[in-house]
């Protein structure tokens, strides 16, 4: 299985990389979070720029994502405007949701972009080959806060996305039953052992979810969301305590 290099950040090889999210509405609080996390023990930043202000403009945009870049120096910058179907802060049109990821990749600032698998086949093959034409990796996702569907449309899922070009895939769903946590970690072991040809990240949300979110390098996931202020979403634990965790745990995996 091929692993994918974004700066000096190797994803898909040890333990899952711990990636927190910038959840802010002014240009002061973004830049704010992104000079806290700095000197925290976090392989990635998520910029929610459903959340900033003046998403609409995108000449802004791109200047705080400029901003942003020098602030976290060669930390890793993924760019996600989660749309409000899928439990983001703005609903958008598929043009201008398509604009705004392609100017992200052409600005040179962020690393990874986040693309929602149900914008639709054609509009995320078009924001795919557009980035890497740049150079930015791409994790295609699907978030769905109300239920976990079942493992065979997990999976279902996941392969649709790497067959669209995703350098990642990304699932997000919520349990009902303890049981469902069992249905989301068997889809993830299943893909990541015999279809998933890089690396994949999944997660079960909530409190019944945490398990998840820890447990990625027993069944294959291999980023977790954690959080350094603000949660993008529910279940996300204190980035310290979830670095802590990981390393007992790949420790653990390394000596047995």
């Amino acid at each position: 299985m091929e692993v994918v290099k974004v700066r000096n950040v190797i994803i898909g090889k040890g333990r899952p990389k711990i990636c927190v999210p910038i959840v802010a509405m002014t240009r002061e609080e973004i830049f704010g979070e992104a000079r806290a996390f700095v000197s925290l023990p976090v392989d990635l930043v998520e910029w929610r720029v459903d959340w900033y202000e003046d998403v609409a403009d995108v000449s802004k945009v791109l200047d705080t994502a400029g901003v942003l870049r020098k602030i976290l120096g060669d930390m890793p910058l993924l760019f996600t405007f989660r749309t409000e179907r899928e439990g983001g802060e703005r609903a958008v049109g598929p043009e201008d949701y398509i604009t705004l990821n392609k100017a992200a990749a052409e600005s040179g600032d962020v690393d990874l972009l986040d693309v929602e698998l149900f914008t639709g086949d054609e509009a995320v093959r078009t924001v795919i080959e557009h980035a890497h034409r740049h150079q930015v990796k791409v994790i295609v996702s699907s978030h769905d806060f109300r239920r976990t569907p079942s493992k065979e449309e997990l999976l279902g899922r996941m392969r649709k996305m790497q067959d669209l070009g995703a350098d990642i895939p990304k699932i997000a769903v919520m349990p009902q039953l303890k049981r469902d946590v069992l249905t989301l970690l068997e889809a993830t072991l299943e893909m990541s052992e015999h279809c998933a040809k890089g690396p994949i990240i999944t997660m079960s949300m909530a409190g019944m979810g945490v398990v998840s979110r820890v447990a990625g390098e027993c069944f294959g996931s291999a980023v977790t969301y954690g959080a350094a202020g603000r949660k993008s979403a529910p279940g996300q634990l204190d980035a310290g305590e979830l670095a802590g965790v990981l390393e007992v745990i790949h420790g653990g995996m390394e000596n047995g």
